[in-house]
């Protein structure tokens, strides 16, 4: 049994680094890491850059190229998920047998969980869109359509692990106007199609504004070719969160179909006998009042008697 030495920081930029690599109960902001293969082509160099910018500011981009077969060996990826802190990457590679190859994958406890081939068949780059682009770090909007992404396992682990790389930071609300970046999945006849739309608002003569989508590119034409999917087991041991996360059941309380709260109250049996009430000056006045005007009567009564 071999025995790991523990390093304990000597600085604070050292204790720094590593708390924010210590588990957590919220996670950080997914990083993904982009790769250049031993040998890429033109296009799949542009569609690696395109989509790191799509990413960014939780993304690194690698600038050498890096002699990897993922399917073949993981050990290389999983170091350098470690060395960046990274929990999901994209592998562009070029060759006779696969032409323009991309690898899609992520990372559980800095092992590789899932690994999704994707050709690209079809590409289309930014620079051939006219017209403005969202600006950097917008959160987009994610839409899937097609039958195949809810019957088919490997297209359900496709639209899982691309949720995953392209959603953003979690946020609970969003504003109509910060609504900027739409990303479209389309699944038909065997092809991926990746579309990205800028969210336009017009005049509509109305407070709700007239909404239009352009085309801004990268355009994707996609089709599975491998994967290596995690086991079930493993697949939900990495779905599964903390107790303290899960918000708690609260008793006696609940909604109506107006979406009310309403609350249940238990209360002992009172005794009324022993209730204490509200006592009144005025009640305590008029009875000294009237108590004196009595006793005068009297006394004048028993004068007339005597005479």
């Amino acid at each position: 049994m071999v025995l790991q030495r523990i390093v304990k920081p000597k600085t604070q930029q050292g204790k720094r680094f590593l708390e924010k690599r210590e588990p957590k109960l919220i996670e950080n902001d997914k990083q993904a890491m982009f790769i250049k293969g031993g040998n890429t082509s033109d296009a799949i160099s542009q569609v690696l850059k395109e989509l790191y910018v799509l990413k960014k500011p939780n993304a690194v981009s690698f600038k050498r190229k890096n002699i990897l077969r993922p399917f073949e060996d993981e050990t290389p990826l999983e170091f350098f998920a470690k060395k960046t802190d990274a929990s999901l990457f994209m592998f562009g590679s070029h060759n006779k047998k696969r032409p323009n190859n991309l690898v899609m994958g992520r990372f559980f406890d800095f092992h590789i969980l899932d690994m999704i081939e994707l050709g690209v068949e079809k590409f289309v780059s930014m620079a051939d869109f006219p017209g403005g682009k969202c600006s950097e770090g917008t959160k987009p909007c994610l839409m899937f359509a097609g039958e195949t992404f809810e019957k088919d396992l490997e297209y359900q682990r496709l639209k899982n692990l691309l949720v995953d790389f392209f959603r953003g930071p979690v946020v609970s609300q969003v504003r109509l106007a910060g609504l900027e970046h739409v990303i479209m999945i389309t699944a038909v006849e065997g092809q991926i199609l990746l579309r990205n739309y800028r969210v336009l608002l017009k005049k509509s003569g109305s407070k709700t504004p007239r909404i239009e989508l352009e085309e801004i590119g990268p355009s994707l034409d996609l089709r599975m070719r491998r994967t290596k999917l995690a086991s079930e087991d493993l697949y939900r041991r990495a779905l599964k969160q903390p107790k303290t996360i899960k918000p708690r059941k609260k008793k006696n309380v609940s909604h109506d179909a107006f979406g009310s709260k309403l609350g249940t109250i238990h209360m002992t049996k009172q005794n009324l006998d022993k209730l204490q009430t509200r006592k009144m000056k005025g009640l305590k006045a008029q009875k000294r009042k009237s108590s004196t005007g009595e006793g005068q009567s009297s006394a004048k009564r028993s004068k007339e008697t005597e005479t």
